[in-house]
């Protein structure tokens, strides 16, 4: 069996920790716990978790902050925002700051499981209404190279798609806008096995790697 995955929870209400404690489940090992800015850099510091669990606002500043103090410190540890607040600052906020992720506290246990285990393998997890703040921002921002112009200015769509069948291509932006397998598979009716097919062949004909590098490509090609 591996190794469970090493957990920090930053959250200023206590029963809110108790309560994602309580969801995590065996698969993860809660190494600590802080409610302020202060107590979450000393308490992260010591423990260097594989990710922490990070609430925006924060007493004493934010989450923001906190990620600011130790990312280049612990730059193996994954940071994955779960708030109440679903504004698109706050979101643009923390992703800038480095971590690799945004959830709400809407989120299910289950959910949470699965993200805290994506992030812990460097993908990247949105709530799939967040995504778009994200991709808005980030496209602004300039991060991703622009669209060459074809014939009449239109953006050139890179050919790998054309590799793509079509339910490939549902998959692919699905993905790319942060569902998971399951919501992909209720949204489009099939199973979870095969939306993890349909995944690995995208991936495959793109010649990327994970879920991160197929958000970049799909907004660099306009395909959000």
């Amino acid at each position: 069996m591996s190794a469970p995955i090493r957990v920090f929870l930053v959250d200023d209400h206590a029963m809110v920790r108790a309560g994602v404690r309580s969801e995590l489940g065996d698969d993860v090992e809660v190494v600590g716990e802080a409610a302020d800015v202060a107590t979450a850099i000393a308490g992260v510091r010591a423990a260097a978790p594989d990710v922490v669990l990070l609430d925006v606002h924060l007493p004493g500043g934010n989450g923001q902050a906190v990620l600011e103090a130790l990312r280049t410190e612990l730059p193996q540890t994954r940071w994955l925002a779960l708030s109440v607040s679903d504004a698109a600052e706050d979101v643009i906020a923390v992703i800038r700051a480095g971590a690799r992720g945004y959830v709400t506290k809407t989120i299910s246990g289950a959910e949470l499981r699965d993200a805290v285990r994506r992030v812990a393998e460097d993908d990247v997890v949105f709530s799939p209404r967040l995504a778009g703040f994200v991709l808005d921002a980030f496209a602004a921002g300039g991060a991703a190279p622009p669209a060459t112009g074809g014939p009449g200015g239109d953006p050139a769509v890179d050919p790998g798609l054309d590799l793509l069948s079509a339910r490939e291509r549902e998959v692919m932006q699905l993905l790319a806008r942060g569902y998971t397998y399951r919501e992909i598979g209720q949204r489009l009716f099939i199973s979870v096995k095969t939306v993890e097919s349909h995944a690995s062949n995208v991936l495959r004909k793109l010649q990327l790697s994970n879920r991160n590098e197929l958000t970049r490509w799909a907004a660099t090609n306009r395909l959000l």
